[in-house]
């Protein structure tokens, strides 16, 4: 390799924008599906056999918050508040669908919620503030299953049926990074779906009433919106495509400016394949968007309509903290955790 290869390949390893993922030890194996960024010191991480790890400055130290008696339970979801609060939600058949909540750093963890209803699977959940949420399952018997809280999940009660349009035959949810359901302001939630068709449900008025519309994403066995995150009341974006085609970039993203009622545009230039999770992030003082997979993540600069490819390193989830949204973690397979570091993108190193 020449010299000045070497130099550009070194530049171009520095990933898209000067960011790049700067990999942290997070003290645990198990594959990781679920992150929650309070800011840039605190941030929790969650996955398989009861595992949840937190961390207080910054990454350089990850430590374990477990919960007792979840050791079979994949964690699948955390939602963070503080370095001392943050809920955690389990997939699975019948009682594995649960939600703890810990309020002192993970010393102690309360059950929040066990579902009892035969066939319901729950995939995600999400928080319009600390004591107001909202959870989702797999359609039941055609009909969509969908859980509240009002009081910091003390209790949870369910949706009614009829506020919540019919299931189709062959749709269900998934929980792949718990980022299937998404909140805005007060009052506003999205969740999405997949299967046979990849519709998205939307409330205005924190569950009461419901509306539903088919998106351009990928169905299909294996097929649909992984994630979703609205950045107004009207706009925003689903991602997903077919996690058993995973380098596939067809269907894997669509933006909405009117919250979804009617209107999924596909992106000019999509991610690089199947996406489990997309979140904001603040860079040179605009939105930018990043989503990961197993195949990579991408970056968009301009509010979904393009994409260019930042890393190759596989991802299930990301997340960036709700207010200054300069930094992201992202985490996956044996324990992975990586922090998103910044260089200086307008000064490349001069070429030798």
């Amino acid at each position: 390799m020449t010299t000045g290869a070497v130099w550009l390949a070194t530049w171009l390893a520095l990933g898209s924008a000067g960011m790049k993922w700067e990999p942290q030890a997070s003290g645990t194996t198990v594959r990781l599906r679920g992150v929650s960024a309070v800011d840039g010191r605190v941030a929790w991480a969650s996955g398989d056999k009861g595992t949840v790890v937190r961390t207080t400055d910054g990454g350089k130290t990850w430590t374990q918050a477990p919960v007792p008696g979840a050791e079979a339970l994949d964690f699948r979801d955390v939602d963070a508040f503080s370095d001392r609060t943050a809920y955690v939600l389990s997939i699975g058949a019948g009682d594995k669908s649960r939600i703890y909540k810990t309020t002192d750093g993970g010393a102690h963890w309360t059950l929040q919620f066990t579902n009892a209803m035969p066939g319901a699977f729950f995939n995600g959940m999400a928080f319009w503030d600390e004591q107001h949420g909202i959870a989702f399952s797999d359609p039941v018997d055609g009909h969509f299953v969908v859980i509240t809280t009002e009081d910091g999940g003390a209790t949870w009660k369910p949706v009614p049926e009829g506020a919540l349009p019919a299931a189709l035959a062959g749709e269900a949810g998934f929980a792949a990074s718990g980022t299937s359901i998404a909140v805005y302001g007060r009052s506003d939630v999205w969740f999405g779906l997949g299967g046979s068709i990849a519709r998205v449900l939307h409330s205005a008025d924190r569950g009461k009433t419901w509306g539903i519309a088919p998106t351009p994403l990928a169905t299909g066995e294996g097929a649909g919106v992984f994630s979703l995150y609205f950045w107004s009341p009207q706009a925003g974006i689903a991602v997903g495509g077919n996690y058993k085609q995973p380098e596939v970039a067809t269907g894997n993203a669509a933006l909405t400016l009117d919250a979804g009622k009617r209107q999924w545009t596909v992106p000019g230039k999509p991610p690089g394949g199947y996406r489990s999770c997309v979140a904001p992030l603040t860079r040179e003082r605009k939105m930018w968007l990043i989503a990961v997979g197993p195949t990579g993540s991408d970056v968009s600069k301009d509010a979904g309509r393009t994409w260019e490819p930042l890393d190759t390193t596989g991802f299930h989830a990301v997340s960036t903290p709700p207010r200054a949204r300069d930094t992201a973690w992202a985490v996956g397979e044996e324990g992975r955790i990586a922090k998103l570091g910044f260089t200086d993108a307008k000064a490349a190193p001069k070429q030798p």
